[in-house]
Formats: structure tokens, C-alpha cells, sequence
């Protein structure tokens, strides 16, 4: 039988604050950590370079993988309200070797995209406040950038009430700005008062295999990860009500929600500008929505820049969650020096782990900008092969966990084994996809050749193996975590869980 869940954890006194958060907090940061403004402007253009009208379709084959997905993450939480997720849940299921990358693949996440996700924040807030001229000074953009990083982080450390009262706050202001911009779109479509080549509206565009089989797969390449980060609210399991079907039920609700933003944003942007501006345009990626602003909206376009640098503000401080709850449950497991499990004596939160994330995220932003602002592209085109890997992992860990418990319902056999094990082998073949795509230096945003192959591929590569050294150092410097051997759900967690 397996341990409880909470073996592994401090005694009460000395963790997370419990029940700092309820679910609608957790569903909003859900959704903010995917940045659905950012991400939706960010592969809008190439999708349509792809499928042209067919991208709403597209949105809606990417959501499948994503919901199986989700629907690993709700019962393996059921039964291990862990915050470091995936780390805990994979070594439970499959030891401790593939739990640990699993959760350094998390870890290095919020390394990568941290940074940029500042840099696209500031960014559209100063050319939503019209000051054109500092967004086009780097010296000001990064120091501003890196400014918005230590702010998030220190509302990170403060507490995750405060951080939820922020994330409310900012999703509103996202999601009535990117309504604004879609009902003044359609409205235009329909008025004929567009100034592009405007596209009725058709059912058909929920067709994802409308333009074809190869097209669709490379189009894939791009949707499927601007899912990417609902499981921020899991994260936050140990700190949320009703810990043991809240947080599993927002991560579920997110993808659904993302679902419905992304597609009829898409149907108002592909309607409005039509498929030739947008491919035209595709190299513009988060900016097509600046240029689109200024033509929809005239002198409100800033209502469209302003969605974007919120969506961007809320996932810098999103995005660090899952990293600094991941290092916390390694930490305390043993699996990374003990100083990662520091917890805030007042505050109640993972200090240490959040301030190592953001240092390590600055650095990064910092170093890469120096070598080229298309290195920095290419590190975060490097995250889809990290997310694919992880999320992969939990979709088996699900099945192997509850392998015990699958035939004693339908239910469970689909929504525990089969469905999980669909989605991480459509993200497995995605990431051998990305893998393919990536080993063409051609196909990065800097154009050359590291070591003969293309620099995203290269960063993946570097990232995994300084991760697989790190592990086998710290293997024989504190091989207590290693002891740990797979095990199966607990039976009374699981029949508890359903009564």
C-alpha cells in the first residue's frame, strides 16, 4: 500500500498556509498562468499561415490533449495533495529517477518563460501608454522587466491571498478588454466597416482537418501549449479549500474556459482581418494584435495593448508558482538541499524557492538578451519540448498510480487509464514531432547552427542533461530520496475520495 499523502510533509505548523484560497481563486490563477491574451496574439498569424481559416478548429484538436491531461492531474490530487504535482505523483508511481525529472523539466519551465513574459508585460504597457520610444530602448525595457519580476515575486512570498486578490483583479481587466476588441471585431465584420479583406464567419472553421493532415499536425506544433500553465492551480493544492477536488476541478475548468476564449477570439480575428493580412503578418507574432488594435479600435487600441500586458503580468507571477512549489516538495523530500524547503515564518510560503526561481529566471533573461534577442526566442521555443515531457509523465504516472483500481468502473477505466494514456501519447508524439522540427536550424528564430543542430533543440537538450548531472551528483550526496520505491494508490484514499 501506498503512504498518505501527507508523509512526506513538515508538520502542520511548519507548512503552507492551508485554506488560503478557495476555488474561484485557484480557477483564476489557472487561467492566468496561460497568459491567454500573450499566448492567443503570439501563434495566431502562424496558425493561419498553416490552416488559414481553419485555426478555430485547430484551437479545439489542441484542447483534447490538454483535457486528458487535466483529467490525470484531478485524481492523482485526489489522493496526493502535494504542491510539487508531477514530481510527487511520478515518483510515487514510477520511482524516484523519473519523478525527479519530471519535476526539474517543471522547475526549468518557469526559468525559461519568466523573463520574456515580463519583457512582452512591459512592453505593451508602454505602448499602451503611448511611450513608443522607451519600449524601443532595451536598456529600459530590461531593467523595467526586471523590476516587474521582483514585484511579482514579492507578492508571490507575501502571501497567495494577496496573490490571488492581484490575479482577480488583472483577469478582469484581461478578459473585458479582449471582449472589447472581439465585439468591435464581428460588429465590423458584420457592418462592413472593416478596413481588411473581412471573412463571414462559418461553422465550418471548427473543422480541424480542413486543411489537411500535415498541415494540421504542424499547426498542432503551435496551439496545443498555449494551454500550457492551468496546473498552477494544483500547485497551489496544500494552500486551496477542499484541497482534494478544488484545485483538480480548476485545472479541469481552465482548459474548458481557455477552450471558449481562444476560439471566439480567433473567429473575431480571423473574420476581421482576414487570412491575408494575418499571414502576411504571421513573423509580427504577440504584435499582430497591436496592429489589429489600431485598425478595429482607432484611438482605443490601448484597450487591446493593455489585455496583452496584463495577461503577460499575470502569468510573470503565475508561472513562478508551480517552479517554487515544485523545488519546495523536492526539497522537503530530499531531493534538493533542504534550504528550498524554507517556508516564511509569517507569510507561510516557499521564500527561498520563489526568490531562487526569480534570481535564476532574471539571470537567464539577462544573459540570453545579451547574446541575441533571438536566443531568448529560441529558449522559449526550447519549453515546448519540457512541457510535453512532464505532462506526458503525469498522463502514464495517472494510469500506472490507480492500475489497481481501473477495472472497477467505466468511469475509472476511461477517465484514469484510458484517457490519461491518450493524452501523454499524443503529447509523446508531439514531442518527437518538436524534436524533429527543432534539430533544423532553420526553423529557430536565430537562424544558425549549434553543433549542427538548431539552437532550440540544443538549449532542450542542454537543459535535460544538466538536469540528469545535477541528479546523479546529488544521487551520492543525499541518497535518501532514492530509497523511495513505486508504490499504488491507497485504496482508502481512493473509495474516501468517491463517497
Amino acid at each position: 500500500m501506498a503512504e498518505s499523502s501527507a508523509d512526506a510533509r513538515p508538520p502542520a505548523e511548519e507548512g503552507l498556509k492551508a485554506d488560503a484560497i478557495g476555488f474561484v481563486d485557484a480557477l483564476v490563477i489557472g487561467l492566468n498562468a496561460t497568459s491567454p491574451a500573450y499566448s492567443l496574439a503570439a501563434v495566431i498569424g502562424p496558425i493561419v499561415v498553416l490552416v488559414g481559416v481553419y485555426a478555430p478548429g485547430v484551437m479545439v484538436a489542441s484542447f483534447i490533449p490538454m483535457l486528458l491531461i487535466a483529467s490525470a492531474f484531478y485524481y492523482l490530487n485526489r489522493v496526493d495533495q502535494d504542491c510539487g504535482t508531477t514530481f510527487s505523483w511520478v515518483t510515487r508511481a514510477m520511482g524516484p529517477w523519473t519523478g525527479w525529472l519530471g519535476g526539474w523539466a517543471i522547475a526549468m519551465t518557469g526559468v525559461l518563460v519568466v523573463g520574456s513574459l515580463a519583457d512582452v508585460a512591459v512592453t505593451f504597457a508602454l505602448l499602451a501608454f503611448g511611450l513608443d520610444s522607451w519600449a524601443d530602448n532595451t536598456v529600459v525595457r530590461q531593467t523595467l522587466a526586471v523590476l516587474l519580476i521582483i514585484v511579482m515575486t514579492a507578492l508571490c512570498v507575501v502571501g497567495t491571498e494577496v496573490s490571488a486578490k492581484v490575479q482577480n483583479a488583472l483577469i478582469l481587466a484581461q478578459v473585458a478588454c479582449l471582449l472589447a476588441f472581439a465585439v468591435v471585431a464581428l460588429y465590423r465584420v458584420y457592418d462592413g466597416t472593416g478596413t481588411f479583406d473581412s471573412v463571414d464567419p462559418s461553422v465550418t472553421w471548427l473543422n480541424p482537418f480542413g486543411a489537411g493532415g500535415a498541415e494540421l499536425t504542424a499547426a498542432l506544433l503551435l496551439g496545443v501549449f498555449i494551454y500550457w500553465g492551468w496546473e498552477s492551480a494544483v500547485n497551489l493544492t496544500e494552500e486551496t479549500e477542499h484541497s482534494a477536488t478544488a484545485p483538480g476541478k480548476a485545472g479541469v475548468w481552465s482548459t474548458v474556459i481557455l477552450l471558449v476564449t481562444y476560439v471566439s477570439v480567433a473567429y473575431a480575428v480571423v473574420a476581421y482581418a482576414g487570412t491575408t493580412f494575418l499571414a502576411e503578418n504571421a513573423d509580427e507574432e504577440e504584435f499582430i494584435f497591436a496592429l489589429l488594435a489600431n485598425e478595429a479600435m482607432g484611438g482605443w487600441d490601448w484597450v487591446v495593448l493593455l489585455a496583452v500586458s496584463t495577461s503577460a503580468i499575470a502569468s510573470t507571477q503565475t508561472t513562478i508558482i508551480p517552479a517554487s512549489r515544485t523545488a519546495l516538495s523536492m526539497a522537503r523530500r530530499h531531493a534538493l538541499p533542504h534550504h528550498f524547503a524554507h517556508i516564511h515564518p509569517r507569510f507561510r510560503t516557499p521564500d527561498a524557492s520563489t526568490w531562487w526561481v526569480a534570481g535564476i529566471a532574471i539571470a537567464w533573461y539577462l544573459v540570453l538578451n545579451q547574446l541575441s534577442e533571438n536566443a531568448l526566442f529560441d529558449s522559449l521555443t526550447a519549453l515546448s519540448l519540457l512541457i510535453a515531457f512532464y505532462y506526458a509523465l503525469t498522463g502514464v504516472a495517472c494510469a500506472v498510480y490507480y492500475r489497481r483500481h481501473l477495472t472497477e468502473s467505466v468511469r475509472n477505466f476511461f477517465l484514469i487509464g484510458v484517457g490519461p494514456l491518450v493524452g501523454a501519447g499524443l503529447l509523446s508524439w508531439l514531442l518527437v514531432e518538436s524534436v524533429s522540427d527543432m534539430a533544423d536550424p532553420a526553423n529557430s528564430y536565430s537562424g544558425v547552427s549549434w553543433f549542427g543542430l538548431g539552437p532550440p533543440l540544443v538549449i532542450g537538450i542542454g537543459i535535460t542533461l544538466a538536469g540528469v548531472i545535477f541528479m546523479v551528483v546529488w544521487r551520492f550526496t543525499a541518497p535518501a530520496f532514492w530509497a523511495e520505491r513505486p508504490g499504488v494508490a491507497d485504496p482508502d484514499l481512493v473509495h474516501a475520495k468517491e463517497s
